[in-house]
């Protein structure tokens, strides 16, 4: 008989109360004198005075190249992985252009904002954060939104995510948030989500990332579709105009079809029925000719406006609001084509946030900083040599010269007898004082040294926003997001350091989450380096609900059909989704399809089992009367209906699909998302109905999430 194993102590646990200082920006810092633990070098074996912060001139001053610390941490973990990306490795891409709506020439000098109606190419690839190439689309996660557009002064690179904040406020932390939310190294997972205890532990010792975990446990983490999100360039930029003149800018990508989200009871669904959702749903998009697109607006705003605003404008975990600047309106991204191979170009192709044309220029946030000086490293790594701009994912695609040669699969080098300048051959090219990039002259002073500004302090005042602007719906997601979150987490102490910082952004929100977790004693609320502020009104643009699109264009009905459907009604139904913009699938007991009241043979794009309700955004039921015995038998069919009702979606039927009801368990009392048809013309009025998306009344009575 094999012996027990003895019991393991639980070794960390020893540490997590013990004493942390703050920095001057009100970061948190665990020193080798407050644990009594090994010094922290580098890995020459110098001793490091602060993990936190990245070397500047000036508590708000710009990045120094020779942090050595930072440049090793960054350039070590650039490396870790071969061959796919570290984070953002499953990803889905295509090509489409960039058209000029509106002229920026008063703000920036930047070619591709001179002339309204110029169309540029472009190239967009989305992703997950966390999980590795072959993890599912629908995992709780940031999503990347990444542009490259070619333009007639270079590439410019707008590496963004669906998310306007970050999880930290400097680029030294980037390898210690990432390394917490991956699989756990001793153990190799769990992939592709952040509900363990590495992740928590991690946010919960880093004050700063509270307001983007409400974002993340928000609906916003679990988008429908690409087409159905919001993308955001995250930092604060700067636009430089002919003039010299620089205006402070914040890029946003607003979706034409407006924004969606899923539920979590969806999502996980979903993910087993077809864990390329979001590829599956671009690519039929592209193909089928209903082209995604986006509009890209602005905020600008000046140097006065940032000296008067409530947050630093430097902080990537801060948002400007929408009703104090609302974006302006500069073009439009459409996205026409796939790409022809996916290795070649969605997996090749490079994006790095220093890529910025004449025009466009860099502020001194320090994440944004960070990201310019790792990109570099990455793509090296990645991409096996200094030449992946050869590559013609890559490569711009308007003229280009330069003397650089040789290296590993190089396809372009000089040409004639001089590889260098200045020359007194006359051959290559030179720099242009006049087109060529010029940073913007901001004067700098301050002592050079490791620190935050004060002006980051404030953590939980913008998470709190976050939060009261959301409806009573979408807060209690946020709710059932972090009980679920934090349900998978071991260690006592660290739930219950969370539950100390949500008191901090809201107390029934802590409450909420405590009760559902089974936590009778609530924490003490953490300590604030700055108090919350409690005067910040509510964003109604932070909203998904709020901003609804009120139409059902883009999205997709399920038709459930057997032997004996109503042909006269099926056809009434197709022609209204087609005018409404809107596609159908049919799904039916067998994939050969079925044979309609009229005699007319209907082949299906489903088969019930392969075809389950969370696939689509609407149902239809609309089974023939003879049919509807046999299809009670059928526990998809049950799982088909009950899955619909529970997650808020409008189902039209007809009278012979009313059993369905009361076998899945909804019985007869239906509510106004349940729309019969009992005639032809009742389609159109389904069909009208579907704008509104979800029926959130009915989650109060179902209780899934």
């Amino acid at each position: 008989m094999a012996k027990s194993a003895k019991p393991t102590k639980n070794r960390t646990a020893t540490i997590h109360d013990q004493k942390m200082s703050r920095g001057e920006g009100g970061e948190l810092h665990q020193t080798a004198e407050d644990l009594g633990t090994e010094v922290m070098t580098t890995a020459q074996g110098g001793p490091i005075s602060d993990d936190q912060n990245t070397l500047k001139i000036g508590p708000r001053g710009p990045a120094l190249i020779e942090d050595f610390h930072f440049r090793e941490k960054i350039f070590h973990f650039d490396h870790e992985r071969i061959p796919e990306r570290v984070v953002h490795a499953r990803g889905y891409g295509a090509h489409g252009f960039f058209e000029t709506t509106h002229s920026l020439a008063k703000f920036s000098r930047a070619d591709l904002f001179q002339r309204v109606g110029e169309r540029t190419p472009a190239f967009v690839r989305f992703s997950t954060v966390a999980g590795s190439k072959g993890s599912v689309d629908l995992a709780r996660d940031v999503r990347g939104f990444a542009v490259k557009i070619y333009t007639k002064e270079g590439n410019w690179d707008l590496v963004g995510n669906n998310i306007p904040v970050f999880f930290i406020q400097d680029a030294i932390k980037f390898p210690d948030l990432i390394h917490s939310v991956k699989e756990e190294p001793d153990r190799a997972f769990p992939q592709a989500q952040s509900a363990h205890d590495n992740f928590w532990d991690f946010i919960s010792l880093t004050p700063e990332s509270m307001h983007m975990v409400m974002w993340v446990m928000s609906d916003r983490a679990i988008p429908r579709s690409f087409r159905f999100m919001e993308g955001f360039g995250v930092h604060t930029f700067r636009l430089v105009n002919a003039d010299g003149e620089s205006t402070f800018v914040k890029f946003h990508w607003k979706p034409k079809l407006g924004m969606q989200s899923v539920l979590w009871n969806e999502a996980v669904k979903i993910n087993g029925a077809d864990p390329d959702f979001h590829r599956r749903d671009l690519w039929t998009a592209i193909s089928t000719g209903n082209f995604p697109e986006w509009e890209l607006r602005v905020q600008l705003f000046d140097q006065e406006f940032a000296d008067k605003f409530d947050f630093d404008i430097l902080d990537a975990t801060k948002i400007i609001p929408e009703e104090i600047i609302p974006p302006v309106p500069v073009g439009r991204l459409v996205l026409d084509r796939m790409p022809d191979n996916f290795f070649a170009e969605t997996e090749q192709v490079a994006f790095m946030t220093q890529n910025v044309p004449p025009g466009i220029d860099f502020s001194n946030d320090p994440l944004l900083q960070g990201r310019n000086f790792s990109y570099l490293d990455t793509q090296l790594k990645r991409l096996g040599s200094p030449n992946f701009a050869h590559l013609p994912i890559n490569a711009p695609k308007c003229p280009f010269a330069h003397f650089q040669q040789d290296g590993h699969m190089a396809m372009h080098n000089p040409v004639g007898r001089a590889n260098y300048q200045p020359n007194s051959h006359g051959l290559g090219p030179r720099e242009s004082p006049q087109r060529g990039f010029v940073p913007f002259p901001e004067a700098e002073e301050g002592a050079k040294a490791k620190f935050r500004a004060e002006s980051f302090a404030d953590h939980y005042s913008q998470a709190r926003q976050f939060y009261l602007s959301q409806t009573r719906t979408e807060q209690h997601h946020i709710v059932s997001a972090l009980t679920f979150e934090l349900s998978k987490v071991e260690i006592s102490v660290i739930r219950e350091r969370v539950l100390s910082h949500l008191l901090l952004i809201d107390e029934t929100l802590a409450t909420n989450v405590a009760n559902r977790l089974g936590i009778k004693a609530m924490p003490k609320p953490a300590d604030a380096a700055v108090p919350t502020r409690q005067d910040l009104p509510p964003s109604p643009a932070l909203s998904i609900i709020e901003n609804g699109p009120e139409r059902f264009g883009g999205r997709k009905l399920g038709i459930l059909i057997t032997d004996g459907t109503d042909a006269a009604l099926l056809k009434s139904l197709q022609k209204a989704v087609e005018k409404a913009g809107a596609t159908f699938e049919l799904i039916a007991p067998r994939v050969g399809g079925v044979i309609a009241s009229d005699g007319s043979e209907i082949a299906a794009h489903q088969m019930i089992d392969g075809g389950p309700s969370v696939l689509y955004d609407a149902v239809a039921l609309l089974p023939g009367d003879d049919e509807i015995d046999d299809l009670l038998q059928e526990s998809t069919a049950r799982d088909f209906v009950a899955d619909a009702f529970a997650h808020c979606k409008f189902i039209g039927y007809v009278a012979a699909a009313r059993p369905l009801f009361a076998k899945a368990g909804i019985g007869d009392d239906l509510d106004e998302g349940c729309i019969e048809l009992a005639a032809r013309k009742d389609a159109g009025a389904f069909v009208d109905q579907l704008g509104k998306l979800r029926v959130w009344a009915r989650e109060s009575v179902v209780k899934m999430r």
